[in-house]
């Protein structure tokens, strides 16, 4: 058979069931082959970068290592933004891409460029194959260095004469799985010794503890030690727990900040955490002072880099917590109480129309197990700080990379990947601007989303942070404004446009929940309040320096 169809094979072998991408000239085998394999559904969007911002939550969402491809040159170049995401998220994503055939390699074919340097940095492993009988190696290869370690991003190049090739596969045995680090044992009863024997601690959660709340939880409850979130592990943990002190860093909440950074605890145990900027709260040195630092992670890189662990845990947090919780009873711990102020009572909708408002009046509208998939607006900040968490896995916000329009992407992933669950996307203009299209992809594969528009005719965060920065703001900020709403209308798209708060009702939400595909609510706001980012004010204020 060709290697482009052995790759396809291969898939069907490991599990994949879905190729986020854009199909091409350089990828014609491959996408040709697609017609004889039913069960790998090629999800073409309108984007490659897009494709790539699907993968990485397709892989989140389903377990798997998920697929995106694009053509050799612009759309290989387009999927490195995906790619960095990727790799920032720690999520398994191959990414393929065509590449011109090897023997007009150098004589300027059409959209010929060696992109394998290119993908080195931001992914495990990238490599163009150059042999027939080297591709479905090379792509067992990196799919296992992709779930080897620390998961991520890998990428493979593939010139058009290497997927015509004739090959007679063989293809692995060994069943394709994650693969962890091994815990190191050692280093956690130690960190149990040195938990038990002091009285008062804080353990502060990231979004490695996805999957093992309940564990962290009941970890709290044997020291007694209150747990704060970082803005993305909102979503992990209910508000309503005695134990959760809320969430610390970007758009933290008040009386969180004040009790990580003032707060008396001999001991700060980091979970799952990559200590970065939006975690830290500008990386606040008050985060470690005078406390005893331990530091459970899967990927050891982050160990020591700006806070100093006195005690690095290296592996697995789904191994971890539960070895931590079993020493822990060994030495005779028993469920306690933390003493927290923290105010987890739900916030109710004002009357003035601003964005804290329409985002808590979301919330009462919309089903109670809905999942929030959360853009780069200024919104966030405020779904960060103000809207509960209800329901398990509520929030998906990716600050960390901080792609614009990379939530349009994860809403539609998040829904193939879980599609009984609602899903709403909650983006802004300058967002949907930006990738808004892939509202058709939902179309096209009647994906039942909804997508939230809040337009404010201006590029939010910018505006803001130049405010608060420079006291002024470039002119070129704004937008003239535009009706989205009527965009969708267009498209044949069900929607609603929003312009006051009393616009925003249960019969309008029901209606576009209702849809067997996308729907659009537009909700026309300009709030000039600054957004509630916490200490990053302060910062941009000039503060904070």
């Amino acid at each position: 058979m060709k290697a482009g169809i052995a790759v396809l094979e291969y898939f069907r072998k490991i599990g994949v069931d879905k190729v986020f991408g854009i199909p091409a000239g350089s990828l014609n085998v491959i996408y040709d082959g697609l017609n004889d394999y039913p069960d790998i559904v090629p999800i073409i969007t309108k984007h490659e970068g897009a494709a790539g911002y699907m993968a990485a939550a397709y892989a989140k969402y389903s377990k798997h290592i998920a697929v995106a491809a694009g053509s050799s040159g612009p759309g290989a170049t387009n999927l490195i933004t995906g790619a960095a995401n990727a790799m920032r998220e720690h999520q398994p994503v191959l990414f393929i891409t065509g590449a011109v055939p090897m023997s007009t390699v150098g004589f300027n074919a059409s959209q010929e460029l060696d992109v394998s340097p290119l993908f080195a940095p931001i992914t495990k492993y990238s490599k163009r194959v150059e042999r027939a009988e080297d591709l479905v190696p090379e792509i067992d290869k990196a799919v296992r260095f992709a779930l080897d370690g620390v998961p991520g991003p890998v990428h493979i190049a593939i010139p058009l004469n290497v997927q015509n090739g004739q090959v007679e596969p063989e293809f692995p045995e060994e069943p394709i799985r994650f693969n962890p680090p091994a815990t190191d044992m050692a280093a956690v009863k130690k960190a149990v010794q040195e938990m038990k024997k002091r009285k008062t601690g804080l353990l502060f959660a990231g979004q490695g503890v996805r999957g093992m709340v309940p564990e962290v939880m009941m970890l709290s409850e044997l020291l007694g030690w209150p747990v704060v979130c970082t803005p993305v592990a909102k979503g992990l943990f209910k508000d309503t727990h005695p134990h959760f002190a809320g969430i610390y860093g970007f758009a933290g909440h008040e009386s969180t900040t004040q009790l990580v950074q003032e707060g008396s605890f001999e001991t700060l145990v980091v979970l799952g955490s990559s200590l970065g900027e939006t975690a830290t709260s500008n990386y606040n040195a008050n985060l470690a002072k005078d406390r005893f630092v331990i530091h459970a992670d899967i990927d050891e890189k982050i160990f020591n880099r700006k806070y100093p662990a006195d005690l690095s845990v290296l592996g697995d947090l789904n191994d971890v917590l539960p070895k931590f919780i079993r020493e822990l009873r060994q030495l005779g711990a028993s469920p306690k109480t933390a003493e927290i102020s923290y105010n987890a009572a739900p916030l109710k909708a004002g009357e003035d129309f601003t964005t804290k408002n329409a985002m808590l009046k979301l919330q009462e509208l919309l089903p109670e197990k809905t999942r929030y998939a959360i853009d780069i607006t200024e919104t966030e900040a405020y779904v960060i700080h103000d809207m509960n968490t209800v329901s398990y896995d509520a929030f998906d916000i990716n600050v960390h990379f901080g792609a614009m329009g990379s939530g349009l992407s994860t809403g539609i992933a998040a829904k193939l990947a879980d599609p009984e669950r609602p899903t709403v996307t909650i983006t802004g203009d300058g967002c949907f601007y930006m990738h808004g299209m892939e509202i058709l992809t939902a179309k096209e594969y009647n994906i039942p989303i909804l997508f939230i528009v809040m337009n404010n005719a201006r590029l939010g965060l910018v505006y803001h942070g130049h405010n608060l920065q420079f006291k002024r703001t470039h002119t070129t900020f704004s937008t003239k404004p535009f009706s989205i709403a009527d965009m969708a209308e267009g498209m044949d798209i069900p929607n609603a446009r929003i312009e006051s708060l009393e616009d925003l009702n249960q019969e309008t939400i029901d209606r576009l929940m209702q849809q067997d595909g996308p729907a659009l609510l537009e909700i026309v706001l300009v709030d000039d309040n600054p957004p509630p980012m916490g200490d990053r004010v302060k910062f941009l204020s000039g503060f904070g320096e």
